[in-house]
C-alpha cells in the first residue's frame, strides 16, 4: 500500500496516480487530501501538492491534473536520464517534471481531442502527434517513467514489495477478408473474374480456386493453428461482419462457410468484433455487427478493434461502453510501428470530455504488418529487424508486447511473398514467456 497526498483529489489525480502505481508497478494505492493524515501515516507515501512535508517522496505539480476541460497545452521537450519529457518543474521536486501530468497527457491522447489535421479516412495520424515530432514514438515512455518512480520508492522505503511483473505477448488476428477469390457470393466472382482477364494478373489462378484445383491464398487458418500450437500462443481474433461498402469487403455474413470458420475459431481462441468502417459513424450498425457476431458464436461478444483503425475519440469508444464492449485492441498507428499511447500496458480509457475513467479497457499495440508493407513500404527483413527491436524494449520495461497480423499476409504468396516468417520470428522470440 502507498499514501497519496494530494490538497486537490480530481478524477485525473486518481486515474493517473492509479496508472502508474496500480496498473504498472502493482501496488494498491490510497489518496487523501489531509494533511495531517499523510504527515502521521508509516506506510510509503507521495506528497502531490506545491507545498513539501518533511516525510514522503515529493513531486510538485505541473497544474493539468487540477484543471476541467481541454485546452491547448504548452509543451516544452527536454531530456531527462536519456528520455524526453515535459511539463518541467521548477524549484524542489523528487523529479524535474510532473510525469504523472505527462503520462496523463499521453495516455488520454489529450491531443486527439485538439483541433488537428485529419487524413483521407478521417483518422489522427501518427505524423500530427507529439510522440513522432519528438522521436519518443518507439518508446513506452509512461513505463519508463513508472519505473524511475519506482526506483525513488525502493530508495525510500526499503521494506516495500513490488509484485513480480514479466513480459507478456498477445498476437491478434484481424479478418478482414476471409477469402482471396472464393464465398463472395456470384456477382463479386464474376466481377472479379472480368477485372482480372483484362488485367491480365491473376484469372487463370482464380479459375483454379474456384474450381478447388488450387487452395484459396487468403485461407491460411489451417496454417494459423499449426504454428499457434507450435509455439503455445492463444491469438485473438477479430472478424468483419459489416455489410458490404466501399471500405468494407469482407464475406457476406450469411455465408454458411463463413460462419462455419467463425465458429470453428471461436472453439478454440477468443474472438471479437472488427467493427466496420460505416459503423464509426453509427451506433446501431455497431449493435448489428456485434448482434450478428453472438448469433454465430453463441457467446458475449466483448472485444473489439476498428476496421481501419478508425478511431475518433471519445465517439468511438463511447460507442463501445454503450455496446458493452469491455476491451478494445484498436490503439495504435496505421502507418508508424510504436506506441500512440506512449505505453505498453493496458489501462482504462478516461473519457476527457466526462472527466471520468470508464470501463473500457484499451490494449496498445506495437506493430502491424500492413505498416510495414503499406505504408513503411520495408522488406521482410527490414520489419523483422525493427519489430525485434520494439519487442526488446517492451521486454526492458516488463509491458505487453502486441502485435496484428491479417490472414492473408500468411500466405507467403505475391505481395506478401517472404512476410510469414517474419511473423514465425516473431512468435519464436515472444512466446517463451507465459502470459
Amino acid at each position: 500500500m502507498i499514501l497519496v497526498y494530494s490538497h486537490k483529489l480530481t478524477n485525473r489525480v486518481r486515474y493517473s496516480f492509479k496508472l502508474i502505481l496500480s496498473e504498472i508497478l502493482g501496488l494498491e494505492v490510497d489518496f487523501t487530501d489531509n494533511k495531517e493524515k499523510f504527515v502521521e501515516s508509516d506506510l510509503p507515501k507521495i506528497n502531490y501538492s506545491h507545498i513539501k512535508t518533511e516525510s514522503g517522496i515529493f513531486i510538485k505539480p505541473h497544474g493539468l491534473l487540477f484543471e476541467n476541460g481541454i485546452k491547448e497545452q504548452e509543451i516544452e521537450i527536454f531530456e531527462y536520464k536519456n528520455n524526453k519529457c515535459f511539463f518541467k518543474i521548477t524549484g524542489e521536486s523528487n523529479f524535474p517534471f510532473d510525469l504523472f501530468a505527462a503520462s496523463f497527457y499521453l495516455v488520454t491522447r489529450y491531443e486527439e481531442y485538439l483541433p488537428q489535421i485529419r487524413d483521407q479516412f478521417d483518422r489522427f495520424t501518427a505524423t500530427e502527434s507529439l510522440a513522432y515530432q519528438q522521436k519518443f514514438l518507439k518508446k513506452p515512455l509512461i513505463n519508463i517513467w513508472a519505473n524511475e518512480i519506482a526506483q525513488n520508492i525502493k530508495l525510500k522505503y526499503p521494506d516495500i514489495k513490488f509484485p513480480e511483473k514479466t513480459f507478456s505477448y498477445i498476437s491478434t488476428i484481424d479478418i478482414d477478408n476471409a477469402y482471396a477469390y472464393k464465398n463472395k457470393g456470384l456477382l463479386r466472382i464474376v466481377a472479379g473474374l472480368l477485372k482480372s482477364l483484362v488485367k491480365g494478373d491473376d484469372f487463370w489462378k482464380r479459375i483454379k480456386v474456384l474450381f478447388n484445383v488450387s487452395k484459396d491464398p487468403y485461407d491460411t487458418f489451417s496454417l494459423q493453428f499449426e504454428i499457434h500450437k507450435k509455439y503455445n500462443i492463444k491469438p485473438f481474433y477479430f472478424f468483419l461482419l459489416g455489410d458490404y461498402g466501399f471500405n468494407d469487403k469482407n464475406i457476406n455474413v450469411k455465408n454458411r462457410i463463413f460462419q462455419s470458420l467463425i465458429k470453428s475459431i471461436s472453439d478454440y481462441y477468443p474472438v471479437g468484433i472488427h467493427p466496420s468502417y460505416a459503423s464509426n459513424s453509427d451506433v446501431d450498425i455497431l449493435t448489428k455487427e456485434i448482434s450478428r457476431l453472438k448469433n454465430i458464436v453463441h457467446k458475449e461478444v466483448l472485444m473489439s478493434r476498428q476496421h481501419f483503425l478508425k478511431l475518433t475519440l471519445p465517439e468511438t469508444y463511447r460507442n463501445l461502453v454503450i455496446n458493452d464492449i469491455k476491451y478494445d485492441y484498436t490503439m495504435g498507428y496505421s502507418g508508424q510501428p510504436g506506441f500512440r499511447a506512449s505505453i505498453c500496458t493496458p489501462f482504462y480509457f478516461y473519457d476527457l470530455d466526462l472527466e471520468a475513467p470508464s470501463h473500457l479497457k484499451i490494449f496498445p499495440f506495437a506493430v502491424m504488418d500492413a505498416t510495414f508493407k503499406y505504408y513503411l513500404k520495408s522488406s521482410p527483413e527490414e520489419a523483422n529487424t525493427e519489430i525485434q527491436e520494439l519487442l526488446e524494449i517492451v521486454k526492458s520495461v516488463n509491458g505487453t508486447f502486441i502485435s496484428v497480423w491479417h490472414n492473408e499476409s500468411l500466405s507467403d504468396e505475391g505481395i506478401w511473398a517472404g512476410w510469414r516468417n517474419v511473423y514465425i520470428n516473431l512468435l519464436e522470440k515472444a512466446a517463451k514467456t507465459n502470459f
